[in-house]
């Protein structure tokens, strides 16, 4: 593969694992230079230490994609975290820091536990002895929807259309558009569902955040953040729940440890997050002048892509069985990212699987897979599309 062609090796998998190439571009490119259409450069970074360096230096990269790219007319600031620099980020941030500590997520873990029991009923009403169930559908799709509902407060009665809404703007099989009417449409709720909060706040983040900082945020910026949340926390959720389910079904040894021996299940969700690294590449950074990375000149504006899917399988910081998955490792990884980018929303998304694995080998402990197992061919966020199940 010449440098100057655009390869696609970041956003592809096999099965598990990232394809053989990108493994090679890892060892004779550090940092690959690709040419993208309107004859720019794009360098994938793709070594454990270089990215590491490109995403905890925000002094030298921008993720400020708004203001680097230019938007014109009839284009919208993608707003969220991941596209602010500071002193924004920093003030945005801020906000929402208190509300995702360990402390303030335990409030969350009964309703978690029994939106995950609700799950499960369902499925087991559906007699999957004789019919498979698709796993996916089932549990890994809806349980990061209501997690996300609980969250921010979004009414019992109205959970239904929100999760509709949540699954319809990931669903690329209708189309572009059929996508971005989803996001409009969440965006279109949660600024309304905002409003409703601000005069009368309920319990959930939307409302604690009126009731703390309602003076300094208004309607658009609160939704936006929301959506940030929704956007982060619902298909790398439902994908980490979906991968993780089949590795475990594949792994009967490990899934009999998660099932029955208390504690065990933290480490394997570390190994899985590591190993999975479902988020395949971070928000794009933007060199803030010209510098040097890893010996490669790199212009002022010029994007640079951080590739965590193989900087979590770098075996020249995590050793040669680094392709494997190995519980109890030291449990470094940078699946929610590095920096002052890293995923706010971590905690939350470990608490869900620690609890949903468990809770589901316990409840179907004859659990198997019964059919073809699908995986989205081309994505930033890397799953499964079916994951048909019976016990």
């Amino acid at each position: 593969m010449a440098d100057n062609e655009f390869p696609l090796v970041q956003f592809m998998r096999d099965g598990f694992d990232p394809v053989g190439e990108l493994g090679r571009i890892r060892n004779e490119h550090p940092v690959f230079p690709m040419q993208i259409p309107g004859d720019q450069t794009v360098y994938l970074v793709t070594r454990w230490e270089d990215v590491r360096t490109v995403l905890g230096d925000h002094e030298r990269f921008s993720n400020d994609f708004a203001g680097v790219i230019g938007l014109g007319s009839n284009q919208e600031d993608p707003g969220g975290l991941g596209f602010r620099d500071p002193p924004e980020h920093t003030r945005l941030r801020k906000f929402l820091t208190p509300e995702f500590t360990v402390r303030r997520l335990r409030r969350m873990e009964p309703r978690i536990e029994a939106l995950v029991e609700e799950a499960l009923d369902r499925i087991e009403a559906k007699g999957a002895e004789s019919k498979p169930v698709d796993l996916f559908e089932e549990f890994a799709l809806p349980i990061p929807s209501l997690v996300v509902c609980e969250l921010l407060g979004v009414p019992y009665e109205e959970r239904a259309d929100f999760v509709k809404i949540s699954k319809d703007r990931f669903d690329f099989t209708a189309g572009p558009e059929a996508s971005l009417q989803a996001i409009n449409d969440a965006m279109a709720y949660l600024v309304e569902l905002v409003a409703r909060e601000r005069l009368d706040p309920g319990e959930g983040l939307l409302g604690q955040l009126l009731r703390e900082h309602g003076d300094e945020l208004d309607d658009r910026t609160l939704a936006s953040m929301a959506d940030g949340l929704l956007t982060g926390g619902h298909d790398t959720s439902t994908s980490m729940l979906a991968l993780g389910t089949l590795w475990l079904l594949e792994h009967p040894e490990q899934a009999a440890k998660v099932r029955e021996v208390d504690g065990h299940v933290n480490d394997v969700v570390e190994e899985l997050l590591r190993y999975m690294s479902v988020v395949q590449v971070a928000f794009p950074r933007f060199a803030r002048d010209d510098l040097e990375l890893h010996g490669v000149p790199i212009k002022k504006g010029e994007m640079v892509l951080c590739s965590l899917i193989g900087a979590n399988r770098d075996p020249r910081a995590l050793g040669a069985d680094a392709d494997e998955i190995r519980p109890g490792r030291d449990g470094s990884h940078m699946a929610f990212g590095h920096g002052i980018h890293r995923c706010i929303g971590a905690p939350l998304a470990q608490m869900e699987m620690r609890i949903a694995f468990p809770a589901l080998l316990r409840r179907f402990p004859t659990l198997q897979v019964a059919g073809e197992v699908t995986f989205r061919e081309l994505a930033i966020v890397y799953g499964l599309k079916t994951l048909p199940v019976t016990w």
